[in-house]
């Protein structure tokens, strides 16, 4: 039996009607799609570490080190912490989902928890081991499988559609088709004038007609043509080094830099452990609201990802769920409380993960291949680093209009649907976060029953669930965390 028999039999190939090449292929594209966190977290979390030094450079344990070895030793942990967390996802849950760091979450970490408040970065990370704890635990007694169970059928056949108007959103906005506007807050980019949008519409066309055309590969086709023209015209001098070349590349004053990426620097001993120092340092009160917050999110923007992509994907059973949740909530438990003793922000699976499943993704050896690449990533991040995000987010802007079809299982002629379903769906792209469109539609569901006089049909837990999300909205808006 060759390697790739093996595999096939270990993942269930033939049960998934996949085979070799389209998990491959499916496996790429998620990494493509997802890659730029490699870039993005430890730019955000270098904020952190470096608001209390001085002169360009932080101490840490007696030590000083400059803006670029903390930027470096964070993208090796949120590197690490991803392989972890995919390789739980791959080798256990078999499921083809990616996971890595989440976006807001390592804003608010950096943003609101250490600059906002003023917590050190090792407390911080220190609530972020707990919340990994606390994860670990609750998964293990099925207690995550339980609240995710008590989710309202509306609200389960909602979110696919919602991550699909949120993708769009966050695609669109990132390939500058859409630009802040001091008046309508969003408003149409100057395309036109504007040469990286220009390509990414360009490039997110050609994307379109290939998948139309149902060829294979079409998201990573699309990428990476539209990354190469962008280069080429880059080097031919048609348009300039701040208008087509990726931020992450740019020195200040405007030209091209591989220095930052071709000089690792792999010691990452001054971050791992620094979480134990932060539990000695605990201001209660504060500190518990940061636990509280972390874990709200992560926890519900985890259970949105999987229920949304996974009905995306077609793995959802009848009454709207994941067979074995538990397995894939894992996944992220064990990222998350590796990531904090390693020196990272919160583990969570990403919504780029739909891209992949659009590919053909079903196995866990979709999440294996965006493991391996992933760990490759540590000798090549010029590569990762060079692709721009007008091509890179393309992934999202495509598979945000592939995921609109959800809406289709949503029955519009019943109230509480209706209203449950809309507020989930408009909620999240409008608030920019999943965990709040879910909450919206939870909270409405029951609501929406008893004034229809249908309170037999919600459970006693949806109540309970209801309740607890108001007070989560309530600590979230209320100033609390500053």
């Amino acid at each position: 039996m060759s390697s790739v028999d093996q595999l096939g039999r270990y993942f269930g190939f033939d049960e998934h009607e996949t085979d070799f090449k389209t998990e491959l292929i499916a496996g790429i594209t998620t990494f493509l799609a997802m890659s730029y966190i490699i870039v993005v977290n430890p730019t955000i979390l270098s904020a952190a570490i470096m608001a209390g030094g001085s002169n360009g450079t932080t101490t840490i344990n007696g030590a000083e080190y400059t803006a670029n070895e903390v930027f470096q030793m964070l993208a090796i942990t949120t590197i690490l912490a991803s392989v972890v967390a995919m390789l739980v996802m791959a080798l256990y849950a078999k499921r083809p989902f990616g996971l890595a760091p989440g976006m807001g979450l390592n804003a608010f970490f950096a943003f609101t928890v250490v600059l906002g408040l003023g917590i050190p970065w090792q407390t911080a990370f220190a609530a972020v081991f707990i919340e990994g704890i606390i994860f670990l635990f609750l998964t293990a007694v099925g207690a995550r499988k339980y609240i995710i169970n008590l989710f309202p059928k509306p609200v389960k056949f909602s979110v696919g559609a919602g991550i699909g108007v949120f993708l769009l959103f966050i695609g669109l906005q990132e390939m500058q088709l859409v630009a802040a506007d001091p008046a309508t807050m969003v408003t149409l980019g100057s395309i036109a004038q504007n040469p990286a949008a220009a390509l990414g519409v360009a490039g997110l066309f050609l994307t379109l007609v290939l998948w139309a055309r149902g060829v294979k590969g079409a998201i990573i086709l699309g990428i990476f043509t539209t990354a190469i023209a962008g280069w080429a015209l880059l080097f031919a001098d048609v348009a300039s080094a701040n208008a087509l070349a990726p931020s992450t590349l740019l020195t200040e004053s405007g030209e091209v830099s591989f220095d930052a990426v071709t000089s690792p620097h792999y010691d990452i001993t001054p971050l791992v452990g620094a979480f134990i120092d932060g539990l000695t340092n605990i201001d209660t009160l504060d500190f518990w609201l940061v636990v509280f917050t972390f874990f709200f999110v992560d926890f519900f923007d985890t259970a949105g990802t999987l229920i949304g992509v996974s009905q995306f994907g077609g793995f959802l059973d009848d009454d709207g769920e994941l067979p074995e949740i538990e397995k894939p909530l894992m996944a992220d438990a064990i990222g998350t409380t590796f990531g904090a003793m390693i020196g990272t922000s919160t583990v969570t699976t990403f919504i780029e993960s739909s891209a992949g499943v659009e590919e053909g993704g079903s196995t866990g050896f979709t999440a294996l291949v965006v493991a391996i690449l992933f760990l490759i990533s540590l000798v090549a991040v010029p590569v990762v680093a060079a692709i721009p995000a007008y091509a890179s987010y393309i992934a999202l802007v495509a598979v945000g209009i592939m995921m609109l079809r959800g809406v289709l299982d949503i029955d519009w002629q019943d109230p509480a649907w209706a209203i449950s379903a809309g507020l989930t769906v408009t909620v999240m792209p409008l608030t920019y976060s999943i965990s709040n469109g879910l909450a919206a539609g939870i909270i409405a569901f029951p609501l929406m029953k008893t004034a229809m006089g249908e309170h037999d049909d919600v459970h006693f837990g949806q109540w309970i669930l209801a309740a607890i999300l108001v007070g989560y909205f309530y600590v979230s808006t209320s100033g609390m965390l500053g």
